[in-house]
């Protein structure tokens, strides 16, 4: 069975128990947003407690605070009335397995799938590649708890992010399930009174 089958599939099971979700109101119940990773081990729902229609959850690789990701943020509290924001990055993300540079370099060789071992990436595929990847901020970190105290301190400092609203710093961990604060974001993120 392909993956597009499986996903149709579970879509109709899905839909014939849909039922009174047809009624959640359109900004998040428990009024806040969750910025945090792509990666497939992340259960937003899970290790937050969440039921659909509770909050916002935006997700990009590393869980970054990208433009985009603020663009979200705002929208999130300015038109649907957000009130906390949480930065949750997680151990053992593949966004510290590579830089800028590696990444672009990567995909000039070729835009097929590269593989890793102990001596680095590979580019195993055949051309052609593209330079377009130079043009692309990719958001690569070598330090987990200064990140998210980075994007922290970028969404605080913001122009477009209110001084009242709080935004807490966190490292979920993928090996024991637990969020683990990061006090240096969550201050930087502290609430002006």
């Amino acid at each position: 069975m392909s993956v597009l089958q499986e996903v149709l599939e579970a879509n109709e099971r899905y839909a014939a128990g849909f039922g009174e979700k047809s009624k959640l109101a359109l900004p998040p119940a428990r009024r806040f947003a969750v910025l945090t990773c792509m990666d497939a081990r992340l259960d937003p729902a899970g290790y937050a407690g969440l039921a659909e229609g509770d909050a916002h959850v935006i997700r990009n690789a590393g869980g970054r605070a990208t433009d985009d990701a603020i663009r979200s943020l705002v929208i999130s509290y300015k038109l649907l009335g957000t009130r906390e924001f949480f930065v949750v990055h997680h151990s053992d993300c593949g966004m510290e397995l590579f830089t800028d540079d590696v990444i672009s370099g990567l995909l000039e060789q070729s835009l097929e799938t590269a593989s890793v071992d102990a001596t680095g990436w590979h580019d195993t595929g055949r051309g052609p590649g593209s330079s377009a990847g130079r043009y692309i901020k990719w958001h690569t970190f070598t330090h987990n708890a200064r990140s998210v105290q980075e994007d922290v301190e970028r969404i605080r400092q913001h122009p477009l992010v209110p001084r009242t609203i709080p935004i807490y710093g966190y490292i979920y961990d993928v090996r024991s399930g637990r969020l683990v604060e990061v006090p240096e974001a969550t201050a930087a993120g502290k609430a002006a009174g």
